[in-house]
């Protein structure tokens, strides 16, 4: 029988309450591994054991498990007899395709109880590998590593230990709404909040009709992409291109992109309490753009009645970068697009704005017919991963 063996990460330190973090845990597994219909799953210490059927692919579970929250590492093994001279012989036998010239032999035993110790199995091993292939022994730097643990009722064998995802499973750590650009910031700022356990909803602004809708099919791609760390989500669709046109009637330049991103906020947040998020979430890094000053972030807060998260705040480009890079939104990041920020955009916008100033642009517009009007017009699209047809269509998402 094979096995995934998911080893914890933070959650091992969590005492009392690992439970609850473990339970959350095995609830992603199975969502994000839904087609492929895993066997039972056990917590054993800062471990999860789950029992792989025989025609799943090695490499399709790999996947999976790298996307998974809160594993620090993981093996494929295989469950043997916990006896030494048993160990060695699966050992040999489960190499035949393996390749190198050099090994070591990394054993561990979890009960004490047991008739012998550690480094016997990783003696009775290494003679046997080296026996039956001629590989040296290599402690210091083998190309192949050979893992062995032993518990009462049986010793687990693998040959490799896959980094994990690390953090804390989704859904553990509450709620957020997501202000999706479909710039390369925000959905790294998705990916990390992902990662500190927050399940999300995402929302995008755009200016369709007023320009093409490729914003629009961009953040559903960014989506796809993102879903796949917590196996569903929402993409909220924002048409604001009439608002900005409102504020352009009536607000002189400089404020424009000020009052602009307290819009968003508001609507953003309005839709927010009616999902039950409980924080805003935004790509924005300190001093990048000239709505990111310190002195308009603080006035633009303020139109927000929820909390609002930004988890790049003190990145820097070359680090978000590679960050969209390594979690694939990179490259549909950087596709041509005409989104809202593009649409109305002053030459020179206010760096520095002033609270009573935004204050009084703002009295002179009906902010709550504004905000009312717009999130009557927004369009929802649901996501799922791994992707499953929904019925009586054949597209992968909800269009509500």
């Amino acid at each position: 029988m094979r096995y995934l063996i998911g080893r914890l990460h933070e959650i091992a330190l969590k005492g009392r309450n690992q439970w609850r973090f473990v339970a959350q845990l095995e609830r992603n597994l199975r969502s994000l591994t839904a087609d492929l219909e895993l066997g039972k799953i056990r917590a054993r210490g800062p471990r999860l054991e789950i029992e792989l059927p025989d025609e799943v692919s090695e490499e399709l579970v790999r996947e999976r498990a790298r996307l998974t929250f809160g594993f620090a590492n993981f093996s494929i093994a295989r469950l043997v007899e916990p006896k030494v001279s048993g160990i060695a012989s699966a050992v040999v036998e489960n190499l035949d395709r393996a390749r190198a010239t050099s090994f070591a032999v990394r054993a561990t035993r979890a009960d004490k109880k047991l008739p012998f110790r550690s480094i016997d199995v990783e003696r009775e091993v290494g003679a046997a590998v080296a026996r039956s292939f001629g590989w040296k022994v290599d402690l210091e730097n083998p190309e192949l590593t050979i893992f062995v643990e032993v518990f009462a009722d049986g010793a687990y064998i693998s040959f490799e230990k896959i980094r994990g995802a690390g953090g804390l499973p989704v859904g553990v750590s509450g709620h957020g709404m997501v202000l999706l650009s479909g710039g390369i910031d925000s959905p790294v700022a998705a990916y990390r909040m992902m990662r500190r356990g927050m399940r999300l909803t995402y929302v995008h602004f755009h200016s369709y009709p007023l320009v093409s809708g490729a914003s629009k099919e961009k953040a559903c791609e960014l989506v796809e992409t993102l879903v796949r760390y917590q196996a569903s989500a929402e993409l909220i669709l924002v048409p604001f291109g009439e608002l900005q046109r409102q504020i352009v009637a009536h607000i002189e330049r400089p404020l424009r992109v000020v009052l602009y991103r307290r819009f968003m906020l508001r609507i953003a947040a309005n839709l927010a309490e009616v999902r039950g998020a409980k924080v805003l979430v935004t790509g924005e890094s300190l001093g990048q753009v000239a709505s990111q000053t310190l002195d308009n972030m603080i006035v633009i807060e303020k139109a927000s009645p929820l909390p609002v998260l930004r988890p790049l705040i003190g990145m820097d480009k070359d680090e978000i970068v590679k960050q969209a890079r390594a979690i694939g939104t990179f490259d549909i990041s950087i596709l041509p697009d005409e989104d809202c920020c593009t649409l109305f955009v002053p030459r020179n916008p206010d760096t520095h704005a002033k609270a009573w100033e935004v204050e009084a642009a703002e009295a002179k517009l009906d902010l709550e017919r504004l905000v009312g009007e717009t999130v009557a017009r927004v369009e929802s699209r649901q996501f799922r991963f791994p992707k499953r047809l929904t019925r009586g269509s054949d597209k992968d998402e909800d269009r509500l």
